[in-house]
């Protein structure tokens, strides 16, 4: 599992994504990271330029000029991937070595590549496959190439999902909201919420709070994934009480996967003193 703002050449990295927020924290962060740095994309999409989600362009930008430059290649998927009107891996996978062979002619120092597979999933996913272990193979040994390979999970079938899941070396997921290494707070989709990890001591109350505020605005129900999760005290237990209370009526804070030790601190309070808590799924993340 890596952060997008971590993806560096030779990752060939896999986003099965729940939902359009979660797509656009992930993809646009990546499309709008490699234009800051003068990288090369490549995006095969049928999208408009101006419409790629989630793509912060800086103020007054037009995505014209990008495109003009050559530093941001939108390319269809019937010029990138289709012959006859259906899915041919072979030409998407000539097309990209093609444009990652110009790249550095181009001046680029890096190319980062994406699509949305979900709809050739659906008509040939076993092309798909095998187009994804060629991909990875030309990706991993690059100096310049890095990919995500993204995928509608609520389209495709769990046993196909997993074994394309299985043709990457790389999970990427968003970035952290607050990393200082020894906290570090990550925005979950399914469910919505935060993943915590670490020691959520005295130090770092004031900014999970706020984390934990921004998350749960607008929400009933609020998760967080505690598996990794080694230490939290007593006030910051009162926190998460504290917000909950700030939930609508009826509203939940779901602990999921609490680490014994944290499961043994809260127990002894005893959870009927913590309203607005509630222990949610068990077992390893």
């Amino acid at each position: 599992m890596r952060p997008v703002g971590q993806l560096r050449p030779g990752d060939h990295a896999w986003l099965a994504f729940g939902g359009g927020e979660e797509r656009e924290r992930i993809v646009g962060t990546f499309v709008t990271d490699g234009l800051a740095t003068e990288e090369k994309v490549v995006y095969v999409t049928d999208t408009d330029p101006a419409n790629l989600p989630g793509v912060r362009w800086p103020t007054g930008a037009d995505p014209q000029d990008f495109v003009r430059s050559g530093q941001l290649r939108v390319l269809s998927r019937e010029a990138a991937c289709l012959t006859g009107g259906r899915f041919d891996p072979e030409r998407m996978l000539d097309v990209l070595d093609e444009e990652v062979s110009q790249a550095f002619d181009q001046g680029f120092r890096a190319v980062r590549i994406t699509t949305d597979l979900s709809w050739a999933v659906r008509e040939a996913a076993e092309p798909v496959l095998g187009c994804e272990h060629r991909f990875g193979a030309a990706v991993s040994p690059s100096t310049m190439a890095m990919a995500i390979c993204q995928l509608d999970r609520r389209r495709v079938p769990a046993g196909r999902l997993a074994a394309l899941r299985d043709a990457h070396e790389v999970l990427v997921e968003v970035d952290p909201e607050f990393d200082d290494g020894v906290l570090r707070v990550v925005r979950t989709f399914d469910p919505h919420g935060l993943r915590v990890e670490g020691e959520l001591d005295a130090a770092r109350h004031m900014v999970f709070a706020e984390r934990l505020s921004l998350a749960a605005r607008g929400r009933r129900r609020v998760h967080l994934d505690c598996s990794r999760l080694r230490f939290l005290d007593l006030a910051g237990l009162n926190l998460l009480v504290a917000q909950a209370a700030r939930l609508p009526h009826g509203g939940l804070l779901v602990l999921d996967r609490l680490p014994a030790e944290v499961a043994g601190v809260i127990e002894t309070v005893g959870w009927h003193r913590l309203p607005g808590l509630a222990r949610g799924r068990d077992g390893a993340r």
